[in-house]
């Protein structure tokens, strides 16, 4: 463990008075990244296989992690800590991926006739921005809210969402 003083400890990324998370919430929160996979920059994406059974499943990853990849080498200055950034990205990659089509929300449990794609989507861009230490669960919802509209229309590089 690195001390507060160490130049990687984020001791200097402590904004708006925000103390950071104690470390079993954080423990819980890696824990919880290594479910399906991610996109770091500079890393690439990783899929990881202790919560997918079939191919369906991988592919729907790959294409959300796929998104972001593109959102990183589309904007000149994509900035992960930035919420509307992280938000964008994290709305075009549950549009854009499928993640969010009726049949997936039905076996999560989710029967909602209309407005489920929606739903989901803002549900689970939510769930993914609690894990960026840069937003607050309120600071979330508003970067959310912002920038919905256009980055919900956004479906490059397709034509449309599939």
């Amino acid at each position: 463990m690195e001390d507060a003083a160490s130049p990687n400890s984020g001791s200097d990324l402590n904004l708006g008075g925000n103390r950071g998370r104690s470390i079993e919430e954080c423990q819980g929160m890696i824990q919880r990244s290594f479910r399906t996979g991610g996109y770091t920059k500079g890393r690439g994406i990783t899929v990881c296989s202790n919560y997918l059974t079939i191919q369906d499943e991988v592919n729907q990853v790959v294409i959300h992690e796929l998104i972001h990849a593109y959102d990183e080498c589309r904007a000149k200055n994509l900035d992960w800590t930035n919420c509307a950034h992280h938000a964008c990205s994290e709305i075009r990659a549950g549009h854009l991926s499928g993640d969010c089509h009726f049949k997936r929300e039905l076996l999560r449990g989710f029967i909602k006739l209309r407005g489920h794609e929606q739903e989901c989507i803002k549900r689970r861009v939510l769930k993914s921005l609690r894990g960026n230490p840069y937003c607050s669960e309120v600071a979330a919802k508003d970067a959310m809210e912002a920038v919905w509209d256009t980055c919900y229309k956004d479906t490059k590089p397709f034509d449309r969402a599939p």
